[in-house]
């Protein structure tokens, strides 16, 4: 059975955006993290757990959560060796998710955001779906073969970045721009901002880890 987890970090966060996702997502659990208890709180959202070491939320809201709830709390000393989000996946691993869903994971700081997709790598080995969405963004790791639907898209672009090393024999087709038997390299641009032709397109290669990000502007967002 699907286990849906929902993981609500301490970035930037759409509000409306974070509760049509928890109201669409019937998530068997809500993970907060950090200042991502301000959100929960506002909105009067009991989460599952609570983890972070809360230097960013507010302490009001911190207290309410330990002194005023029954919420189990995670709380971490803030010199550690793991990010606030990174704990909150594991967690979740622990708890048997099979579907990940990351909130409040992009804008503002860009060390937090790369931090974040690169946390992706851990679910993604376990053979766990995770996603980082916002309104504009949908970011995943695939490996091997992956098929792109046009009516299940997040917007109409997409973009292909290597997770760490190159990507070998990188095969687009069905799209605006395709490629074959392509080296994708992390110092080049060429992946970023292809279309589908069609209503499908195939991404294939043979060795790496690709961080596949589907996108759609401001005025498209979903």
């Amino acid at each position: 059975m699907s286990k849906r987890i929902v993981i609500i970090s301490g970035g930037e966060l759409d509000e409306k955006f974070a509760l049509s996702v928890l109201k669409e997502s019937t998530a068997g659990c809500v993970i907060g993290v950090d200042k991502g208890m301000e959100f929960l709180y506002r909105n009067e959202i009991v989460p599952n757990y609570i983890v972070g070491d809360f230097d960013s939320v507010d302490q009001k809201i911190a207290d309410y959560y330990r002194n005023e709830t029954s919420v189990p709390i995670r709380e971490y000393n803030p010199v550690k060796d793991a990010s606030d989000t990174e704990i909150a996946v594991r967690l979740a691993m622990t708890l048997g998710c099979s579907e990940l869903l990351i909130l409040g994971a992009t804008g503002g700081r860009l060390d937090h955001l790369w931090a974040n997709v690169q946390i992706l790598t851990i679910p993604f080995r376990a053979g766990i779906e995770a996603k980082i969405l916002d309104p504009r963004n949908c970011i995943r790791l695939i490996g091997g073969t992956t098929v792109l639907k046009k009516a299940e898209m997040y917007g109409p672009y997409f973009s292909l970045f290597p997770l760490g090393k190159e990507v070998y024999g990188l095969n687009i087709q069905g799209a605006r721009y395709p490629l074959r038997d392509h080296t994708l390299t992390p110092y080049d641009s060429l992946c970023v901002s292809n279309q589908l032709e069609g209503d499908e397109a195939t991404i294939s290669f043979s060795a790496g880890i690709v961080i596949l990000m589907e996108t759609c502007d401001k005025e498209e967002k979903r």
